[in-house]
């Protein structure tokens, strides 16, 4: 029990005096690196919460109350909530460390590098075939598929009848239709 009640004269006394504080770093640093280690499993990780939870002991020192507990305990919170919040902010945002970049099998991610690439390219081979449609049947497709007009709006729009919207967007759909096939 003695241990504590210095323990605890220290800890207040490292409220004003920095040097207590420095002992008290001093004392703990390299357990609470220990603990915060074999829970994050990363030495870059272990070190910067080591250095937060000593910055936040520092910033809150103010705060730390002697309960009968030695000072080690109040850090252990400190360094558990950090923790807490560390796997929970990670597993937001999967992370691949640089030294397991070479276990990565980039290989794996082709594929779906493949499917982008070829859907650039066949929304690109779209808009070749849109631009060479005449101007009235290029509006039709856009007023159609990108304004998503319903025909007798488009109607409206051209000054045509319904069926002869209709008319021009079956028309058009064959056009687009032998274009492809001439691409292919």
């Amino acid at each position: 029990m003695d241990t504590l009640r210095e323990e605890a004269e220290l800890a207040e006394r490292a409220k004003t005096d920095p040097e207590a504080f420095g002992e008290l770093y001093e004392r703990y640093v390299e357990r609470i690196y220990k603990y915060i280690y074999f829970r994050v499993g990363s030495v870059h990780d272990a070190e910067d919460l080591t250095a937060r939870v000593f910055l936040k002991a520092l910033s809150n020192l103010s705060r730390y109350r002697f309960m009968g507990l030695p000072f080690s305990a109040w850090l252990y919170r400190i360094a558990h909530n950090l923790v807490a919040n560390f796997h929970r902010d990670r597993s937001r945002q999967r992370e691949i460390p640089i030294e397991d970049m070479a276990n990565v099998n980039f290989s794996s991610r082709l594929p779906s590098m493949d499917a982008a690439v070829s859907e650039a390219e066949e929304l690109e081979a779209l808009w070749k075939m849109i631009n060479a449609l005449s101007p009235q049947k290029r509006e039709l497709v856009l007023l159609k598929f990108v304004e998503k007009l319903t025909n007798s709006e488009i109607a409206a729009v051209l000054n045509k009848s319904e069926s002869a919207i209709k008319s021009l967007y079956h028309r058009t759909l064959l056009e687009m239709r032998d274009m492809y096939g001439r691409m292919e």
